[in-house]
């Protein structure tokens, strides 16, 4: 690694650190009706939404409500996106001429944006039109990563209300969201993008010619409006097959650098919003730190695995799948913030990571996701671990468990367990289904554990709801269409149903006063065993399966020196 590199990476972290009380204030002010600079630009558009779906801002709802108001809605979603890529043919800005989208990769495509995991098993240029990219893919992107934002708020509502089962409106934060948060933001760095060299155009394809005398088709399109909003939203999906590492998405060092920035901007300024909303800010930072720690220390095992020589390569660092343009730090440091943000935009193939170095990837997804996390979803899959690391924590001293004044019953823990089950229930059932079945082994490029790893890495990236892939993989069969798309669902629904009910069961609580036995949840001490419980959790469900994949690549690598 170069001076230059440390530098980049050490820049990273202190903006991280600086944007997140500043953006963190923005969104408090958003969320509890205070003026901020926004309102005065899209409020009229706020007021206008409501009229026209017919919704009482000032009404709110229990949970139960709210969770029918948001199932309904991405119902649609999935129902609305699956019908457009059916008719995409028939349907205008389609300059390219390409055909309706196969019945199964149009259902995949549904639930992966609806549920914020944006995988995609086929080439977008070749796939898909600019209407359905415009109207289908980056409007989910913006209301999926809406809805995660607005649980994660009825979540603060729950924890910081007492004796109520009034947690809010679904449609006002939804509203709220998109319009004075994701807008914006993404309005402004689209313009950033385009000035990179981004492309945004409705023009036709354009056939080249190359500097060794042949054609090449550059595909168009309106992309820097869906890139903006796919890292800012912590989306993923590309506009081209290539992702990041394609030089009309990401053209130059300074845009692959707000890339990166972009992905971990929201998630971490949410953990401030949450601790001005809980009424201390000291919460929201040591959940703060607590993520900056896990994200440090994998990128540390990833860059050391990377750089490490080898014989079998020649002592050099491996430069194949690697983004050559910006180097090895850029594509490994690519890598950990997009898995550790359910992102899943790439710049370099993590097929081609060293062993351990892909294993961290794998490990950020694994883990729920929560180190920053999507937008919303990481701050939520975290409380799910505050609440089984506070009663732990109650039973090693004797007392009932409490969060933030409200006492952690049967119940919370239970709907904490549940939602963290039921993501590991779908990895490891769907990895094994597709591990010994025909069907699954059929378009795997690769055998032995690389192979397996491929096959975990794609169930492991549906149900983080992230979408990156491992490569080598083709998933654009009606097996891994079908099944990849109910892992997704579970990935999503089976932690937000959870998280809504315990936001309703704690709303219904009192808040006990503070004394000299509450255990507290600020300082270092807690940070820690939140630290060991996320690891210990994470290690006793996966630790199997990684040895079969990375773990043992990595040791049989070894015996090639």
């Amino acid at each position: 690694m170069t001076t230059l590199d440390y530098f980049q990476i050490f820049l990273f972290i202190v903006l991280v650190i600086a944007l997140t009380p500043v953006l963190g204030t923005y969104m408090y002010k958003v969320f509890t009706g205070e003026k901020h600079i926004m309102h005065p630009v899209f409020g009229w558009l706020e007021k206008l939404s409501y009229k026209i779906i017919k919704v009482n801002p000032s009404e709110e709802s229990n949970w139960k409500s709210y969770t029918f108001g948001l199932l309904l809605f991405n119902l649609v979603g999935i129902v609305f996106l699956f019908l457009i890529q059916m008719i995409q043919a028939q349907l205008p800005l389609n300059p390219a001429n390409l055909p309706n989208v196969s019945w199964h990769s149009a259902l995949n495509t549904a639930i992966s944006f609806v549920t914020n995991t944006n995988w995609q098993g086929y080439a977008g240029e070749t796939t898909l039109s600019y209407f359905v990219q415009m109207i289908g893919l980056t409007v989910q992107n913006f209301v999926s990563a809406a809805t995660g934002i607005a649980v994660i708020v009825v979540l603060v509502r729950g924890l910081s209300r007492k004796t109520t089962d009034k947690l809010g409106n679904f449609w006002v934060d939804l509203t709220r969201a998109t319009l004075y948060i994701l807008l914006p933001l993404s309005i402004l760095f689209a313009v950033v993008l385009v000035g990179q060299g981004v492309v945004q155009n409705f023009n036709s394809y354009e056939t080249v010619q190359t500097l060794q005398g042949g054609q090449q088709v550059l595909p168009m399109g309106p992309a820097a409006s869906q890139i903006a909003i796919k890292q800012i939203g912590t989306n993923g999906g590309g506009f081209f097959n290539a992702n990041s590492a394609h030089p009309f998405e990401n053209p130059t060092p300074f845009s692959n650098f707000l890339e990166m920035l972009a992905i971990f901007l929201i998630s971490g300024g949410l953990t401030y919003t949450y601790g001005k909303m809980v009424g201390s800010t000291r919460q929201g930072w040591t959940i703060f730190m607590v993520m900056m720690f896990l994200f440090v220390a994998g990128l540390g095992i990833s860059l050391y695995s990377e750089y490490a020589t080898n014989p079998v390569f020649g002592n050099m660092a491996a430069m194949e799948g690697k983004e050559t343009r910006f180097g090895i730090t850029n594509s490994v440091l690519f890598s950990v913030v997009t898995t550790d943000a359910s992102c899943g935009a790439v710049n370099a193939m993590h097929d081609s990571l060293s062993p351990l170095s892909g294993m961290v990837p794998m490990i950020n997804m694994l883990l729920g996701e929560v180190i920053f996390g999507g937008v919303g979803a990481g701050l939520y899959g975290m409380v799910v671990f505050i609440i089984l690391t506070v009663f732990i924590a109650g039973l090693m001293v004797g007392r009932t468990p409490e969060y933030l004044g409200k006492k952690i019953g049967a119940f919370e823990v239970q709907m904490a367990i549940i939602a963290n089950l039921s993501t590991s229930f779908a990895i490891l059932l769907f990895t094994a289904w597709a591990s010994v079945s025909s069907y699954g082994l059929s378009s795997l490029n690769n055998s032995g554990p690389h192979g397996f790893s491929e096959i975990f890495y794609a169930f492991t990236s549906a149900a983080g709801n992230n979408g990156s892939a491992f490569a080598g993989l083709n998933a654009n069969t009606m097996f891994y269409n079908l099944s990849l798309g109910l892992v997704m669902l579970i990935g999503r629904f089976g932690v937000i149903i959870p998280m809504l009910a315990i936001a309703g069961s704690l709303a219904g609580k009192n808040i006990t006063p503070t004394s000299a036995g509450t255990f507290r949840t600020d300082n270092w001490l807690f940070a820690v065993l939140l630290i060991a419980v996320i690891l210990i959790v994470g290690g006793l469900t996966y630790f199997p399966a990684l040895s079969l994949g990375p773990i043992v690549e990595h040791l049989l690598l070894n015996l090639k020196i």
